[in-house]
């Protein structure tokens, strides 16, 4: 089965870990052997081969460029200039996987079928394919000012979300308080005018409900899970995904381990000793569904290599391809083969395309 994988950090990872993401898994591994500067070195879940073997044909992709003025709490840039320059950076790498063929941009409905019909040919090798992309910025602190919100879409962005991690020039977000800033309100607005998919991840609470009223246009939770199972403000309250599902929006579900098991300790907890495995990440998705009544509203948005890898994900997955498992862990679980195809690709597919059907 197709899957669509709606968060991944690809450039990021080729950009500022270095890691030739067109090699095979145990090759970037090995590169990094006894390398200490990131937690997750030697760690990688992530690579284009390995979305090739497991069939994860299309992903939304990102741009991520954080400004702040604290190095020691966040990493980041100290101008929106230089977040810029550093996302175009980051373009440039994803313009030399479409150059060589290993990737592909989707920006409309006829770049989106065509795309999803050369993966359904079984007559062409999988491995031959180039994995689609979708645009999205992580983050929107880059963008110097609403005119390159502009420049932006002509180049193929088509979704933001506005906050991250920390303070942000739009938005704040995880771990803060507070609504939208002044010109996150005016990023909205134009964002709406512009048919742009609005990604609530990483809001604030006070944020979350705020852009809700404001935008007018399509709305997803690109990599969530669910606050009542694990409590942490960058999870999802049940009166925020009623509002999600009331909207007609789609919620991945992440892999991150934190997000996955109550009392996570960064650096001290493993995945296998706090029991982290697929099934965590179906009792998320089983959530969604139940709140629902049904399995239109819940899918998969990885965020692997986000920052870490197996080190915080779950103990059952080796490589991205073993995303395959969680077929038959919900198949167990009474989803039936309609549901299945609903949360592997089938609500992003149908989200995206209501999205784009009047651009």
């Amino acid at each position: 089965m197709l899957i669509i994988d709606a968060h991944l950090d690809l450039a990021m990872n080729a950009m500022e870990w270095n890691r030739d993401l067109t090699a095979d898994i145990d090759s970037i591994r090995a590169r990094e052997s006894g390398m200490q500067d990131k937690p997750d070195r030697g760690n990688n879940v992530v690579s284009l081969p390995e979305l090739r073997k497991g069939r994860i044909g299309l992903v939304v992709a990102t741009q991520i460029a954080r400004v702040t003025e604290n190095h020691r709490i966040l990493p980041g840039w100290y101008s929106p200039e230089q977040a810029w320059a550093q996302t175009q950076g980051q373009l440039a790498w994803y313009r030399a996987m479409i150059d060589t063929g290993e990737m592909q941009q989707i920006t409309d409905l006829t770049t989106l079928e065509r795309h999803i019909a050369l993966w359904e040919d079984e007559g062409v090798a999988n491995d031959t394919k180039p994995v689609g992309f979708m645009l999205s910025l992580e983050g929107a602190d880059s963008l110097i000012d609403l005119s390159y919100l502009e420049r932006a879409y002509a180049y193929g962005l088509r979704a933001i979300g506005p906050a991250h991690y920390g303070p942000g020039r739009y938005a704040p977000g995880t771990g803060m308080e507070g609504p939208l800033t002044p010109l996150g309100v005016e990023l909205l607005k134009e964002m709406d005018h512009l048919h742009m998919v609005l990604d609530i991840t990483h809001l604030t609470d006070a944020g979350f409900w705020q852009a809700m009223a404001i935008y007018k246009g399509p709305v997803w939770a690109s990599h969530h899970n669910c606050r009542a199972l694990v409590n942490h403000q960058r999870q999802l309250d049940d009166d925020q995904l009623d509002a999600l599902i009331e909207r007609g929006a789609i919620i991945g579900s992440a892999l991150d381990a934190w997000m996955l098991a109550p009392n996570w300790t960064r650096g001290k907890s493993t995945p296998s000793l706090c029991g982290v495995n697929l099934d965590r990440l179906a009792d998320h998705i089983d959530h969604i569904c139940q709140l629902a009544g049904n399995s239109n509203h819940a899918a998969i948005g990885s965020d692997l290599d986000g920052m870490f890898g197996s080190e915080q994900c779950p103990y059952d997955l080796s490589t991205i391809a073993d995303l395959r498992k969680l077929e038959g862990i919900l198949e167990k679980r009474g989803y039936t083969a309609s549901d299945r195809t609903n949360i592997f690709h089938g609500n992003w597919l149908r989200f995206i395309r209501r999205a784009w059907k009047n651009n």
